[in-house]
């Protein structure tokens, strides 16, 4: 039930029903005065407590801001720099919702609470000085009309008259102060239906575009989000699976901890008690000391290792001689004798155990006996590059792909030991392989992907070798995405033909698997994982090759998202200076009965083979495996016998002259190998039918058959002499062994000159003279 209404025609009855409405008018008055007040004192509290929540966010988003992660390594993978980045990403969407949040606490003083206290002051406080106005009249009218009835009748009637008048007036003032009071308490009512509400509508509003701002903000943080989430999760992956490898090297290192020392950059390295001796007496005192073989030059800390504090300056000396301490001659243990040549006096230390004092000796060739401490002599397992191998594999993955490859967890799924090793027990059997049922339901999808990752784990080496280990690793640690897959594209390219075969295989296998995601939930991501460590694993198990894991997953990731291009095309870095491309229109007019073709150089490479000595020598490449790749580099479509016969005896790369026709380079007895091979081979090979080199029935998975005898060198094959000339790099290379220069294309030599070793030129390269292949050069 309201109010009920005023009318003014009640102000001059002024009965008791007008008064009690009037009271109710009043106390409701009262009523929403004491709440706007209320309402105003906790405004202002709510205020306070937003800025003291925007300084708090504030200073949590500062904090954020100032945090900086620090990854194991000397690089980040893409992943680890958005999960980095993330930190200042939230500290900036914090900062942008609390400028809002500053701009709604400015306004909410202009909007909510001066026109509350605007509207208590002027409306509300105007009632009741009108009630006071209309109490005080009603009061002096009651008192004069009560004067008045009192007057006897007997007065004169002038003095009646004017007594009368009197009243009339206060009367009239009291009805006119009544309407006033009585119009004055209906506006406030009225008022303080828009009045009051509207300042909260404002403040609301406000509120609503806070809000709505930080809507805003997260639909923009949202493809943010989406990208961390995913690398979280990457990260979390590969957290596990290198946790696996850091735990299985501690448990190794408990057990054994010789056989898995580090390689440290020093000859050897260690904490010794050095003895010192003073006036009449002398004390042990513990140093960390380092050796370098080559200067022979000993480095001596004090450190205390309680505190982890470095004490002191480091002492330095030149090693003169180092002997062995007799027990007898004195009363310590594990004892020797260091001499200096920059130093009187011997100084005697003392090692921490008799095989440490055996390390160090044996580190400065004292007289105790060398020992050799060998890791480990694991034999090579059976897995080879091999015809076999490459049976296998295609077998497994054929299998894979046609029984099982939108299994979940495919090939993170592990398969029974005991079934693997029979399965590729049989399968590289070449008495039971024939015999091997893959489509058999006795063997599990599981057991297969295991056998494969098994098979890539057995070979001697990694099939990316450990050569180009850290050439990958380096490559995934780049910034530029493109330039991680050029360099990747080009080490790829480098590695021997068999390794990048198998690698092609592998690759265009898990490609197709990570195509099936959405069912095997097998992702690029996940396949880096499983394959990464088994296709780059590092030659030596350490902590920090470890952590180098999640860049052999990245490698892998690479080489499955662009495989098409890596293993298609070549890299551009292989190919020479721009004035040394071939002019194919040129070539096409003046060569039209040969059609043209544009291919990488020839590269033929050798693997290192051992001869009944044990001594490692280079393997003679035969005509077998010579024959497809000459084929393929001389002819890229069918031609004549006598020309393939006559280009075949060509060198590895035909260059082209400035003017754009093909111009061959002198033949030379090792011209049809790798230029960096120095093992010699036939110069006359029969011409080949021509073969796709990535055929799989390239011969060089065939049995290797007889050479082809040798002819005499042609006449045009003696060197020609150009001592003293400059020479620019056509192609890239990188130096196998200490004599050779490393270089890239466009690289000018200087002083190049004829080498005694055939097909390969020496020159010199920012002052240090070197080897060069002939055919990688020309002279300018």
């Amino acid at each position: 039930m309201g109010l009920p209404a005023l009318e003014f025609s009640d102000c001059y009855l002024d009965s008791p029903h007008f008064r009690e409405r009037l009271k109710s008018h009043e106390l409701e008055l009262d009523k929403t005065s004491k709440f706007i007040k209320e309402l105003i004192k906790d405004g202002k509290a709510l205020i306070q407590a937003l800025k003291n929540l925007s300084t708090a966010k504030r200073k949590f988003a500062e904090s954020l801001n100032e945090f900086k992660f620090q990854c194991i390594g000397d690089a980040e993978t893409d992943d680890e720099i958005c999960i980095a980045k993330s930190l200042q990403e939230f500290a900036g969407v914090l900062q942008n919702l609390e400028d809002e949040r500053t701009r709604m606490i400015e306004n909410a003083s202009d909007v909510l609470i001066m026109p509350l206290e605007r509207f208590r002051k002027e409306q509300i406080s105007a009632a009741k000085e009108a009630k006071k106005k209309y109490d005080k009249e009603t009061e002096k009218y009651c008192a004069v009309l009560e004067k008045h009835l009192s007057l006897s009748a007997k007065k004169k009637e002038s003095h009646l008259h004017e007594a009368d008048s009197q009243v009339d007036n206060v009367r009239q003032h009291f009805y006119e102060v009544s309407l006033e009071y009585v119009f004055k308490v209906q506006e406030v009512q009225e008022r303080k239906m828009f009045e009051f509400v509207e300042p909260l509508l404002a403040f609301l509003q406000g509120l609503f575009t806070y809000y709505h701002h930080g809507y805003e903000l997260a639909k923009d943080f949202n493809h943010f989000k989406t990208d961390l989430t995913i690398s979280i999760q990457n990260t979390r992956n590969r957290f596990e699976s290198t946790r696996s490898e850091v735990e299985s090297l501690m448990k190794k290192m408990k057990e054994n901890p010789h056989e898995h020392k580090s390689v440290s950059q020093h000859t050897m390295e260690g904490y010794l008690f050095v003895q010192e001796k003073r006036s009449f007496v002398s004390s042990w005192v513990k140093y960390y000391c380092t050796y370098h073989r080559e200067p022979k030059r000993i480095t001596m800390v004090l450190f205390d290792q309680k505190s982890g504090g470095k004490v002191g300056e480091e002492e330095s000396f030149t090693l003169k001689s180092c002997t062995r301490r007799k027990t007898d001659s004195i009363e310590k243990r594990f004892c020797f004798d260091v001499e200096a040549v920059d130093r009187q006096g011997v100084i005697t230390m003392q090692a921490l155990s008799e095989e440490d004092r055996r390390l160090w000796m044996e580190a400065m060739d004292g007289r105790e006996p060398v020992y050799n401490l060998n890791r480990d002599n694991q034999t090579e397992g059976m897995a080879q590059l091999d015809v076999i191998g490459f049976n296998v594999i295609k077998k497994f993955i054929y299998a894979v792909e046609t029984r099982g490859i939108d299994e979940q967890g495919l090939y993170r799924i592990v398969g029974v030991s005991s079934r693997v090793q029979k399965l590729l027990g049989l399968a590289m059997d070449p008495k039971t392989c024939a015999d091997v049922e893959l489509d058999s339901p006795e063997w599990e999808i599981k057991t297969i992907t295991s056998a494969i990752k098994h098979y890539l784990r057995m070979l001697p080496a990694p099939l990316m070798t450990y050569q180009y280990q850290r050439s990958f690793i380096k490559a995934a640690k780049l910034e530029n995405p493109e330039a991680r897959m050029t360099e990747i594209h080009a080490i790829v390219q480098r590695l021997p033909e068999k390794n990048r075969q198998m690698l092609e295989l592998l690759i265009k296998h898990l490609a197709n698997v990570a195509s099936h995601h959405q069912k095997n939930l097998m992702t690029v991501a996940n396949l880096g994982v499983v394959f990464g460590p088994t296709l780059l694993r590092p030659q030596e198990e350490t902590v920090a090759a470890i952590m180098d894991i999640k860049f052999q997953n990245i490698v892998v990731e690479i080489l499955i998202e662009n495989q098409e291009r890596i293993f298609r095309d070549m890299p551009s870095s292989v190919s020479g200076p721009a004035n040394l491309q071939l002019n194919l229109s040129r070539r096409k007019s003046t060569e039209s009965k040969a059609p043209s073709c544009s291919e990488r150089p020839l590269t033929l490479f050798h693997t290192p083979t051992h001869n009944q000595k044990g001594e490692k020598r280079n393997s003679v490449v035969n005509s077998t495996e010579l024959q497809p790749a000459l084929s393929a580099s001389a002819n890229c479509s069918s031609s004549s016998s006598s020309s393939s016969s006559s280009q075949s005896r060509t060198p590895r790369h035909s260059l082209t002259s400035a003017d754009g026709d093909q111009e061959p380079r002198r033949s030379r007895p090792n011209s049809l190998l790798n230029p960096k091979s120095r093992a010699s081979v036939p110069t006359s090979v029969p011409s080949p039918s021509p073969v796709s080199p990535r055929s799989p029935s390239w011969p060089m998975f065939s049995a290797p058959s007889s050479p082809q005898p040798t002819s005499s060198a042609s006449s045009d094959s003696s060197p020609v002499s150009f001592v003293g000339r400059k020479a620019r790099a056509l192609y890239a290379c990188k130096a196998e062994h200490d004599s050779e220069l490393s270089f890239i294309a466009g690289t000018v030599f200087e002083n190049v000159h004829p080498s005694r070793e055939p097909g390969w030129l020496e020159g010199t390269l920012d002052g240090r003279t070197g080897l060069i292949p002939e055919n990688y050069v020309e002279f300018v």
